[in-house]
């Protein structure tokens, strides 16, 4: 006899909600794939999709300038990084205003990386926000903003403990956070571990597992030790030997991916964030098997 039927195989049932991230272009030939990529994923209808913002506010301008664009020639709903990182209150506050100016109602809070570089001790500016909580109650001090903040299953690299880095998250919620997304991980095991002890904390706001489809490997590996994320060794071994195989190592990547996508939802997830890396290929195939379908409403509109 068969069993109950998996979650990820149901037919007649609302697909999962899924979310992208892009960042924003540096040329003229990034600009084109980022752009070819949001074309692609927008008709899946996402529930938004985010925009990185660089270390210090280096990519300030063009992610106000790709996130603007997006509110103009898409249905989409863009949610812009911001940082505490290298400005003042005030000149934080005037980004949050030239978002809501531009139409966007979705802030992703970050405290950002150190001015000096990953690893290195963070030093609040002095007249600026010094933490993502106080960036989150600024934000909602500012205007009627949907605010999303990190969350990290396998503690943050600078927390002490797990318990302190959800002592963290707790204040982000306190502050008016509406939805956490989790830095990626690789082992599905590690997310649920972490939502079991988020939620006997008392935080109820969703924890949106954020996914990054593994096509490079080795970037993946090396993203993974800037942050702190696990890479299980029989993961690394799916991987093996492919460096001078692209084609199987593309194959191999879309069931990697589908296979920890499919299994997040068999487990009880609704939401997921893909970080794409302004890559459409991959992550449109594994919302296909998610059940998403195009539509056309949601297409970029013709720019007049």
């Amino acid at each position: 006899m068969s069993g109950p039927v998996r979650a990820s195989r149901e037919l007649g049932k609302a697909p999962v909600s899924v979310s992208f991230e892009f960042f924003p272009p540096k040329t003229e030939e990034m600009e084109r794939t980022l752009w070819a990529s949001i074309d692609r994923l927008a008709p899946l209808c996402p529930n938004f999709v985010s925009v990185t913002y660089g270390a210090g506010g280096s990519t300030r301008e063009r992610t106000h300038s790709t996130v603007a664009r997006i509110v103009k020639e898409t249905a989409l709903a863009p949610a812009a990084h911001l940082t505490c990182v290298a400005a003042t209150r005030a000149e934080i506050d005037e980004v949050v205003r030239s978002y809501a100016d531009a139409g966007v109602k979705h802030i992703v809070a970050l405290r950002g990386d150190p001015t000096t570089g990953v690893g290195t001790k963070y030093e609040p500016h002095p007249g600026g926000y010094a933490y993502a909580a106080d960036l989150v109650a600024g934000i909602k001090k500012l205007g009627d903003f949907e605010v999303s903040v990190s969350a990290y299953p396998e503690r943050h690299p600078e927390s002490p403990d797990a318990d302190a880095d959800i002592d963290v998250l707790a204040r982000k919620v306190d502050a008016g956070a509406n939805r956490a997304i989790t830095q990626f991980f690789f082992d599905n095991d590690v997310y649920f571990r972490y939502l079991d002890k988020v939620r006997a904390r008392g935080i109820d706001i969703p924890i949106v597992p954020g996914i990054l489809p593994v096509t490079n490997f080795k970037q993946a590996a090396r993203f993974a030790a800037a942050t702190g994320a696990s890479v299980p060794d029989w993961f690394a071994a799916r991987f093996e030997g492919l460096d001078d195989d692209p084609e199987t190592r593309k194959l191999i990547a879309a069931a990697v991916a589908a296979e920890q996508v499919m299994d997040l939802v068999d487990r009880g997830a609704t939401d997921i964030h893909f970080y794409t890396l302004n890559r459409a290929d991959l992550v449109y195939a594994v919302c296909h098997l998610l059940g998403l379908r195009a539509q056309a409403a949601a297409a970029p509109a013709t720019a007049a």
